[in-house]
């Protein structure tokens, strides 16, 4: 009778523990799928502020895995600001003739093209080689005067405000008054004058002479000095306005 009486005693002692464990055990598992719960929340929420994310939750017992991905929200060509992006633009590829008369009629519209823009480069070579067939008229009357010693036809040829200057920058005088002092009693004091270019340059209303002169200072027939200079013309309307020596 003892013996059964410990045997019962013993089984319902184990039952009670078994029940407790199991519990226990129940309680843990629930805790680990609440604080699971809970970490796939934040994860989420933090994702959606921060960016697409990939989140993977591995619990103790491998044979359960919970993962949850974030899938990356794409902007769309519409939605997308490509204001302040360099190459955004996409270019058009020319269409091509579909047929014999659209293609004759993009060779006739190419070819037009091509001839406008030959007829203004021929007009404007023009007009350039026309303003530096004038500026170089001026400046061989110039030296006309010069060497006749002829000081109203060569003061006549200057602008009213014309500039005399020493390269670089370099200003001497201004004006024709000036002018007609400087030159005016250099012609009366010289016996000959004769000035003539070695080299020249003609570029629209500039003139580059570089000239050799020789002057005459008692004996008109006896050259007693002889100097090489290079002069730059400016001519605008007919007239010289900027005179600039090289020395």
């Amino acid at each position: 009778m003892k013996s059964l009486f410990f045997v019962l005693i013993f089984l319902l002692s184990w039952s009670s523990f078994a029940n407790q464990e199991v519990n226990a055990a129940q309680a843990q598992q629930q805790k680990k799928h609440v604080d699971t719960k809970k970490a796939v929340t934040e994860a989420m929420n933090g994702a959606s502020q921060d960016g697409p994310a990939v989140i993977t939750l591995t619990p103790n017992n491998p044979s359960q895995i919970t993962k949850v991905e974030q899938t990356t929200v794409t902007t769309t060509e519409q939605d997308a600001d490509t204001t302040k992006v360099l190459g955004s633009e996409v270019s058009k590829p020319a269409e091509i003739p579909k047929n014999k008369q659209e293609k004759a009629a993009a060779v006739a519209y190419a070819e037009q093209v091509v001839a406008q823009a030959k007829d203004a480069l021929t007009q404007k070579q023009q007009a350039k080689a026309k303003q530096s067939r004038e500026s170089l008229a001026v400046v061989e009357q110039l030296l006309k005067a010069y060497n006749a010693r002829n000081i109203d036809a060569f003061v006549n040829l200057y602008d009213e405000n014309v500039e005399f200057y020493v390269f670089p920058n370099e200003l001497l005088f201004k004006g024709k008054e000036k002018l007609i002092a400087r030159y005016g009693i250099m012609f009366k004091k010289l016996k000959c004058i004769q000035s003539s270019p070695i080299k020249r340059i003609v570029h629209g209303n500039i003139v580059i002479d570089h000239e050799l002169s020789e002057t005459c200072s008692s004996d008109p027939k006896v050259v007693d000095k002889r100097a090489e200079f290079v002069s730059s013309y400016q001519v605008e309307n007919g007239k010289i306005t900027k005179v600039l020596f090289f020395k």
